[in-house]
């Protein structure tokens, strides 16, 4: 148990860290869309690429056993599985890496990532999904180190159960089936760890189809055509979204981004078989997440991101130089990186437009910093009827259903502004 100890301290950082810095009201972009199910308490029957099954009903049940509000059973599911994440961060790096300041250094350096940050402080689903998601890597990373084969039923088990968090895990399936060839002498293993991850995951559209719905119904959106749009850009557009995939990387991991590269290029040397796993992994996520046709895509890119930090770790556990631990410390200073983007991206006059523009929102403040004090509320924008430059009707016509339902409940317009 001491050995762990680590992951238990950075789980209470964490858990502290990103609790003082949540949202003080309800956001803007999709959180009023995850609050809403919540607050109206009724079970999610069905998983589709934007209910969330998993995640909806999960809030649902937080707040029915404490007896929280949808805002805060929300808040405290995303928050407790961000801390968690970072924990089995740590314990992931330790298992490859056998050392504790770079597995130390990796929670913190993903931990204070903007994208994954972020999302620790706003209403999303993207640290549950993440908490999900990095059992999955533990449990691949830990059968290659400590060879441990109940870990391939347990890595079909949690890559199961994170399809039914985000559709978007799919994508992950031809590194989890590589991952079972390579292990395929383990025959009893493998046809047990397949079985079962073919029942969870056939179970979503199993599930969808008995209530009606078509058996794509898992895997398409009644709300856009994202997909379809995404394969229909320039060339230059999609020059434009690699450039921007990149920049996504270099403000989430900054100077650490390096040694993420020397992590890939030392699994390449070491772990051949480990190297394709993640490597077919980031190729699928990455690709997606970079010409994916939405505004946030950024989000997307999470999967990656994980896989990423553990590259970091990797890689400064195998670069044989003193300077490297000491390096390590620097992750502590991430935060002052935000802090100094913003004002540079202040100072000039590009960046004074866009945060003018966008100040319905927080302005820049939104764009570039990951913690959400005192942030600008959808449900106080709703109630004086202001206008953006953007489209947003369906956060305001979401937002007057709540506002609606809210009321109904004996709240007063002034204590919705507060929410």
């Amino acid at each position: 148990m001491s050995k762990n100890l680590p992951a238990f301290y950075l789980f209470f950082i964490f858990l502290v860290m990103y609790y003082a810095g949540s949202f003080t009201r309800i956001p803007f972009a999709d959180a009023i869309g995850f609050v809403l199910p919540v607050e109206i308490g009724k079970y999610e029957p069905t998983a589709t690429a934007t209910t969330h099954f998993l995640y909806v009903n999960t809030a649902i049940f937080i707040k029915n056993i404490t007896g929280l509000n949808a805002i805060e059973a929300s808040r405290l599911l995303i928050i407790i599985s961000a801390a968690l994440t970072v924990s089995v961060i740590y314990l992931t790096v330790k298992s490859i890496t056998k050392l504790k300041w770079a597995s130390v250094a990796s929670a913190f350096i993903f931990g204070f990532s903007f994208t994954f940050w972020k999302n620790a402080e706003i209403v999303e689903v993207y640290t549950y999904n993440s908490l999900w998601l990095s059992l999955f890597f533990f449990s691949v990373i830990t059968t290659f180190t400590a060879h441990k084969k109940i870990y391939i039923p347990l890595a079909a088990l949690f890559f199961g159960i994170s399809l039914w968090v985000h559709i978007q895990n799919i994508l992950l399936i031809p590194a989890f089936i590589l991952f079972l060839y390579y292990f395929r002498k383990e025959t009893q293993y493998i046809y047990s760890s397949l079985l079962l991850f073919l029942l969870i995951f056939g179970g979503i559209t199993f599930l969808n189809v008995s209530h009606g719905l078509p058996f794509s119904s898992p895997y398409f959106s009644e709300r856009g055509e994202w997909l379809s749009k995404s394969f229909q850009k320039t060339f230059a557009e999609y020059i434009q979204d690699l450039i921007k995939s990149v920049v996504y990387v270099a403000y989430n991991f900054n100077v650490f981004a390096l040694l993420g590269l020397a992590g890939v290029y030392f699994l390449y040397q070491s772990n051949r078989k480990m190297f394709f796993v993640f490597f077919t992994a980031s190729l699928c996520v990455y690709g997606f997440a970079t010409f994916y046709a939405v505004t946030d895509n950024y989000v997307f890119f999470l999967p990656f991101n994980i896989i990423f930090a553990l590259s970091i770790g990797y890689g400064m556990s195998q670069i044989q130089s003193p300077w490297i631990k000491k390096l390590s410390w620097l992750s502590l200073c991430i935060p002052l990186f935000y802090f100094f983007a913003h004002t540079a991206a202040l100072s000039t006059q590009k960046g004074k437009d866009f945060d003018q523009y966008k100040k319905y929102k927080g302005g820049m403040d939104y764009y570039m910093f990951p913690w959400m004090n005192n942030n600008a509320g959808i449900l106080e924008f709703t109630i004086d009827k202001k206008q953006a430059p953007d489209p947003i009707f369906w956060m305001t016509n979401e937002a007057e259903i709540y506002i609606k339902l809210l009321k109904s409940k004996g709240y007063t317009e002034e204590e919705i502004r507060k929410l």
